[in-house]
């Protein structure tokens, strides 16, 4: 088995969550080209049901979505799968009043100013993850 996003023999499995389809679709052939094993997910709800069967490492979700933000998936996904990390991304000034509320609640997201450079995810991505390019490049050898 091939040595995939530089973390052992198994690919990292990240769940993308964004009601805008194309965002959320070119996020994950982005990812996908790093070697990360990803599903997508187009609103709240979908995140919380497809992350209960896919059990991903990390979650990169939009906050502001019409069925159910971001934050509030995230909190329930954590709940759920209390190992899993979330990085969270918006475009909207409210996501920092809704993100605010779940730090008093004890949940404390990294937020990523949308559009948010496709390096800058993978880069924060692997740092919330634990894996550094260093140790991917080691892996990979």
């Amino acid at each position: 088995m091939a040595v995939e996003a530089g973390l052992g023999k198994t690919k990292k499995r990240v769940l993308v969550v964004d009601d805008e389809k194309v965002i959320a679709t070119t996020l994950s052939l982005i990812l996908q080209a790093q070697g990360f094993e990803v599903e997508v997910a187009f609103g709240g709800m979908e995140a919380i049901e497809t992350a209960r069967v896919f059990r991903p490492e990390c979650v990169i979700s939009d906050v502001v979505m019409p069925d159910l933000n971001g934050i509030e998936a995230a909190i329930q996904i954590v709940q759920a799968l209390p190992r899993c990390k979330v990085i969270l991304f918006s475009g909207q000034a409210t996501a920092t009043d809704l993100l605010t509320g779940a730090r008093r609640e004890g949940y404390d997201f990294p937020l990523l100013a949308k559009p948010v450079h496709p390096k800058d995810l993978i880069e924060k991505l692997r740092e919330t993850i634990g894996q550094s390019r260093h140790s991917a490049e080691q892996a990979a050898d």
